[in-house]
């Protein structure tokens, strides 16, 4: 059973921007999955077990974007 938990990034303007953020959030431990709408900067991490909201938040930094709030799981 897979764990998600939802992000809102700001910054994002295009589908480098998108790539960015899927590519560096891609390497937190643990991450099986990211989608991301570049449309309404909502971002749904798929992992094997809950993920760290700080290093997820330290990936989209590194891609150069912000992060609203914390992880949700659903």
């Amino acid at each position: 059973m897979s764990e998600t938990s939802t992000y809102t990034v700001t910054g994002m303007t295009c589908d480098h921007c998108v790539a960015s953020v899927r590519e560096e959030v891609g390497e937190v431990p643990g991450v099986s999955g990211v989608d991301v709408d570049l449309a309404t900067g909502r971002v749904v991490v798929t992992a094997a077990s809950p993920v760290d909201d700080d290093a997820v938040r330290a990936a989209v930094e590194e891609a150069g974007y912000q992060l609203e709030g914390s992880g949700r799981t659903s």
